[in-house]
């Protein structure tokens, strides 16, 4: 990766867990020159199916530092609703998720929030395995979060920098991991890795 590809991150939501605990909810910019991709979109509304998590917003079409116009494509690393409720601020745009991501998305009882992956616009690009996005930028298939779970591998120079989603929620999950999508962020010997739920990337 050359100095002029960046990897940023964009906190839009915090979550209630368990008492009194709050997630954070991020959401990464990479830019790069042939392009701006924007990995998962966070959400920008309330409703009711999870309501239990007190979501505290602030989504990215009210962050004045964040041009929206500017983003080529859409990465969905997964289809939870906490990844894809800003999905609708791109229509027209391609967002790249794995196939069978998609489907179970769209098959499965209380998986995610039907009417945000759907919202009008919406134009999936179904993704089967490996891909290239841009020059040095690979999605990956990831399953252990979920089945259609995917990465986004940046390459940066000897060892690369990671997008993990959920594929691990906290860095103790790459510190010792178990999932088939932790195993495979481990075998790439990256310098960090960026969690969707962290403030700060996990280093090895």
């Amino acid at each position: 990766m050359t100095a002029s590809v960046t990897v940023t991150p964009i906190r839009v939501a915090s979550l209630l867990v368990g008492e009194d605990e709050r997630l954070p909810v991020f959401v990464h910019l990479i830019d790069h020159p042939d392009g701006s991709i924007l990995v998962d979109t966070g959400l920008t509304a309330l409703d009711p199916a999870v309501a239990d998590m007190d979501p505290q917003l602030e989504p990215l079409n009210e962050q004045s530092d964040v041009d929206l116009g500017s983003i080529t494509a859409i990465v969905n690393t997964h289809l939870h609703f906490d990844h894809c409720g800003g999905n609708h601020l791109f229509a027209g745009r391609p967002i790249y998720v794995q196939r069978a991501e998609l489907e179970d998305a769209r098959t499965l009882d209380d998986y995610t929030i039907r009417e945000w992956v759907d919202a009008p616009g919406v134009d999936y690009v179904p993704v089967d395995g490996e891909l290239e996005l841009l020059p040095g930028v690979r999605l990956v298939p990831a399953p252990g979060h979920t089945r259609g779970s995917q990465i986004v591998v940046v390459d940066a120079g000897e060892r690369p920098i990671v997008i993990a989603g959920d594929t691990a929620v906290w860095g103790a999950q790459l510190d010792e991991p178990e999932t088939e999508g932790q195993l495979l962020i481990r075998s790439l010997d990256p310098q960090q890795v960026w969690l969707s739920h962290a403030d700060e990337p996990w280093t090895p």
